[in-house]
């Protein structure tokens, strides 16, 4: 199996392994058997076999070349020397001097002194690393591309002898992969918000892949190409479905879907598995796994969705290949399902009785993650990145999920479930009591009137519009677009979604902020990506400014889509003057250009930038004489100003936006506004947060965007507000060298019955 053996190498050696793990003898004998066929195909001095056992460690099963000896005897723990390197990390190594690698751990009783050069790679089942499969030479040699490949396709051949229990029992090998059961709260990321009690259903329980040598290559190739065209068409199916008619970011998603589906690379990936012996199962499988093992190397987040939509589509062209449909969408799902997954293609959700499932929990997954998008569509609660999930919590398990709060706990004791029960029962009643304000205006008990709006990114936010009762969009994430598409759209394209945005608020405001993006957002085909801090990088205006062409495509949309009606446009992360200056003249010369052309301008146009850096509060003065409006992004205001990361764990909690410091600028900025008479209104969390609302309007300001599912509780709470009272106690402590103002205002709100 060398590089210059050609296919017939592998599928002479493939075809070995199979008569070996058919036969019915002893396991350690087969497994003897099967390292020296291994050694002597590859033309390698040594290869060993090394498990998983329980306690994370690596236990040398098998060897030819090393000291037979130390079978059963040597141990590498998960990330210890270069075996574990391997496990941990699900990905191969190949050194041509294996001893000068910084992870190399010397084991005296191997006698592996003598040999310079390694190729090892990961023993995958059931999507967890089981084992490592390793070569050995002792001359200095510099494996192959392909050599790497031919031992990945030996491997998945191991790993499904070692799934089948006879190495080492399948209880002992879950109980490798999977810790001692009890209570358990895990942690995450929230991608959709709400809460949900249930019964845990695996996704996708593992399609069991048993025929894996092929006969007939040719055979094989052509159940490929039926199955792919199986699968093409079930998405497009999908998409004529009456769900997508309206269209929107979901039906975007899915187009984006259907383009991978025709994707020729990974077709031919595919055809070359199974040019080395592999059946059209075991080929899918082999991608597959490499594909996953790729994406845990990857860090870009638009990048990693499109791997994890290439993954989705190779479990349904499994199940198209094996005539199955075996995720658990086609069973009968327990009444109220939380459903579990490693990740899922929007597709794969969409397959679900929308009446049963009552929450996803993924252990992978970003807030921009195509099956978020469904499922907030859907109102689903989700929440992503647990780690550990798929090990921690088993089908069948009781659920609690707090997606508010991106907490899960598995196997909750009796107390828990009570208190919990009861906390979902206190939303429905505060969704019914806040649902009572929706027409309500918001104005205290002394008669000042707050504005509140919600913050919105994507057609299928506008219904909440409605829904809260809010007075407009205060914020609208024009990006969020761009980051569920794989190029720029086209102006026609923008001004069509701008459109839909007006049409649905009616008379209602909009401010649009123009492209945010670089930072977390990242869009691969606007570049500047791989930089060590990426918050104080390229993003936002900076990119607009630096490549005017794509700012330029925007604002003429938005022109376009606004033709008659009041236009509002906020520019993200100015930090001078000069910057607001530039953007502004470049929107005024395509509102020209627009009138020239013969189009209809819009009625009104409204320029305003948001307050994040703080060098721009010290050139508010200047700042004011030129802008309609100023919106504060309290998030990005807070970070810049204390010089702390807020996606940092260590961070999040250790400064407080109540801080008497954060306050005094706030109420700097309120006063400077006052005086100048433009609005200010603060658009991040701090606005939806009713303690923190009740002390921005108390500092004069009284306009407020913020999520939807917030414009409830902070009306609730400014009802029963004396805004001038509490200003008064605020300005009292605002020289005060106290860390935070939040307990005294927790307390004056108790003393006044405002709910908070």
């Amino acid at each position: 199996m060398t590089a210059g053996a050609g296919a017939t190498g592998p599928r002479v050696l493939l075809r070995r392994l199979r008569e070996l793990m058919a036969d019915r003898g002893d396991a350690q004998k087969r497994l003897d058997q099967t390292v020296r066929l291994i050694a002597a195909n590859m033309v390698a001095e040594v290869c060993s076999v090394y498990l998983m056992r329980q306690g994370k460690e690596l236990e040398l099963f098998a060897t030819e070349g090393l000291k037979r000896e130390a079978v059963h005897q040597t141990r590498l723990k998960v990330g210890e020397g270069l075996i574990g390197d391997i496990a941990e990390n699900a990905r191969p190594l190949m050194l041509d001097d294996a001893w000068s690698h910084p992870n190399f751990v010397y084991r005296p009783e191997t006698g592996e002194e003598i040999f310079a050069s390694m190729l090892g790679v990961p023993i995958n089942w059931d999507g967890r690393v089981v084992g490592v499969l390793a070569v050995q030479n002792r001359k200095k040699r510099l494996y192959t591309e392909d050599e790497a490949e031919d031992l990945q396709t030996v491997a998945m051949v191991l790993a499904e002898m070692i799934g089948s229990g006879v190495l080492v029992p399948r209880e002992e090998l879950k109980a490798a992969l999977v810790p001692p059961r009890g209570p358990v709260r895990l942690s995450g990321l929230r991608l959709a918000e709400g809460l949900a009690s249930g019964v845990a259903v695996l996704h996708e329980p593992r399609v069991e892949v048993h025929s894996l040598i092929a006969e007939d290559s040719g055979a094989e190739r052509r159940r490929l190409h039926a199955a792919i065209e199986a699968l093409r068409a079930s998405v497009d199916a999908m998409l004529d479905s009456d769900d997508f008619a309206a269209g929107g970011e979901h039906r975007e998603v899915l187009e984006a879907y259907r383009l991978f589906a025709h994707d020729r690379g990974w077709l031919a990936r595919m055809e070359e598995a199974v040019g080395t012996g592999l059946t059209a199962e075991a080929a899918v499988r082999r991608v597959q796994e490499e594909q996953h093992a790729r994406m845990q190397q990857v860090t870009d987040p638009y990048l990693r969705e499109r791997l994890h939509d290439l993954e989705d589509l190779a479990n349904r062209l499994l199940r198209h290949l094996m005539g199955i449909d075996q995720t658990a969408a086609s069973g009968q799902l327990p009444e109220e399902t939380v459903l579990l997954a490693r990740n899922m293609g929007p597709a794969e959700l969409l397959d679900y009785d929308r009446r049963r499932l009552k929450a996803v929990l993924l252990e992978e997954g970003s807030q921009t993650a195509h099956v978020a998008i469904i499922a907030r569509a859907l109102d689903i609660p989700v929440i992503g990145r647990l780690a550990g999930l798929l090990e921690r919590v088993e089908p069948g398990d009781r659920l609690l999920v707090d997606a508010d709060h991106a907490q899960v706990f598995a196997r909750p004791t009796p107390d828990v479930m009570g208190a919990f029960a009861g906390a979902i029962a206190a939303r429905a009643m505060r969704r019914a009591e806040y649902q009572k304000l929706r027409d309500r205006p918001a104005v205290t008990k002394d008669g000042v009137l707050v504005s509140l709006a919600i913050n919105a990114g994507l057609l299928i936010d506008l219904p909440q519009l409605e829904a809260t009762g809010a007075d407009g969009i205060g914020l609208y994430r024009t990006e969020l677009h761009l980051m569920v598409r794989s190029s720029l759209p086209d102006v026609d394209t923008q001004a069509e979604v701008y459109g839909k945005v007006l049409e649905a608020a009616g008379a209602k405001p909009v401010i649009f902020r123009t492209f945010d993006v670089g930072g977390d957002k990242a869009v691969p085909y606007f570049g500047g990506g791989g930089e060590e801090n990426p918050a104080l990088g390229w993003r936002a205006i900076r990119i607009g400014l630096d490549r005017p062409a794509m700012l330029r495509l925007q604002v003429r949309a938005l022109i376009r889509a606004a033709a008659g009606r009041r236009l509002e446009v906020m520019f993200p992360m100015v930090s001078e003057v000069a910057e607001f200056d530039a953007a502004k003249r470049m929107l005024m010369r395509e509102v020209k250009r627009h009138q020239a052309t013969g189009g209809a301008p819009p009625a009104e146009i409204r320029v305003g930038t948001m307050i994040e850096v703080p060098a721009l509060v010290w050139q508010i003065d200047a700042l004011l004489r030129r802008v309609d409006f100023v919106s504060v992004g309290s998030n990005d205001l807070m970070q810049y100003l204390y010089a702390a990361d807020r996606g940092n764990p260590r961070l999040a909690d250790r400064y407080d936006s109540l801080s008497p410091g954060f306050l005094r600028l706030m109420r700097h900025l309120s006063r400077r506004c006052a005086a100048a008479k433009v609005p200010i209104s603060v658009c991040g969390e701090m606005a939806g947060r009713p303690i923190e609302a009740l002390a921005l309007v108390a500092l004069g300001i009284t306009r407020l965007s913020m999520t939807p599912t917030t414009v409830g509780p902070v009306k609730a709470a400014l009802l029963a507000l004396d805004a001038a009272s509490l200003g008064r106690e605020i300005e009292k402590r605002l020289d005060s060298p106290l860390r935070s103002l939040r307990p005294l205002l927790e307390e004056l709100a108790a003393k006044e019955g405002i709910p908070i």
